[in-house]
């Protein structure tokens, strides 16, 4: 079964309703540039703290340096990091903390996007595939999806899980994952209120079509 990802978490109430509507992970946007749902590393440690065991809470960062990522994930006490920017210090977070999972997003532009996935087997614990703005420099949080067929070809050309992420919301989740068939779904503003909150309707219906029910 398909794991879901619900991110822009920045209260309890969110979160636990997130979590009992099916949620395996949930992500923080922690000092990350272009975030939609930005929140301090305290107030994150604050709801990790009261989260279950059985939930994933993952630090979304575009932070660079390996030392500050450490820090962050330290003082958050998350089980996993989702990088944005491209790091040279993947093996020494590692170091420093063996247990802590580190998700590498790569920007699905075109086909080049298989090969630079291929390249972090062996350092990553998971890819996340995301849309980019080239003109901008954002990267992910765009709101939308990029081209499935490359995600697939990298699905099947990588021994690590992928995660697919940019633009997923209710109506095409259960496309995504039949077209890409990833180990999971990280979604933002396809479940988003106008005023940028979780709408809990619209996550359970995602969390309904990644999850199959009523196939």
């Amino acid at each position: 079964m398909t794991l879901v990802k619900i991110c822009g978490i920045m209260d309890i109430e969110t979160a636990r309703a997130a979590l009992s509507l099916g949620a395996d992970m949930l992500g923080f946007h922690v000092e990350l540039k272009h975030a939609r749902n930005p929140i301090s590393s305290e107030k994150a440690g604050e709801i990790i703290s009261q989260l279950p065991e059985t939930c994933t809470p993952v630090l979304v960062t575009s932070v660079t340096d390996p030392e500050r990522i450490i820090e962050l994930a330290q003082k958050t006490d998350v089980k996993a990091v989702q990088l944005h920017a491209d790091i040279d210090g993947m093996q020494k977070i590692k170091s420093a903390l063996p247990q802590l999972k580190l998700f590498k997003v790569i920007n699905v532009f075109d086909e080049s996007a298989i090969e630079e996935a291929k390249s972090y087997e062996g350092v990553a614990d998971a890819l996340v595939l995301d849309s980019a703005i080239k003109a901008t420099g954002q990267r992910g949080g765009t709101g939308k999806t990029h081209d499935w067929n490359i995600s697939r070809k990298i699905v099947e050309s990588v021994s690590i899980p992928v995660i697919l992420a940019g633009g997923l919301n209710p109506e095409n989740v259960e496309e995504a994952i039949r077209i890409v068939k990833p180990y999971a779904v990280d979604v933002n503003s396809g479940v988003s209120n106008p005023d940028g909150t979780r709408s809990l309707e619209k996550v359970k219906l995602f969390v309904e079509g990644a999850k199959g029910s009523g196939r």
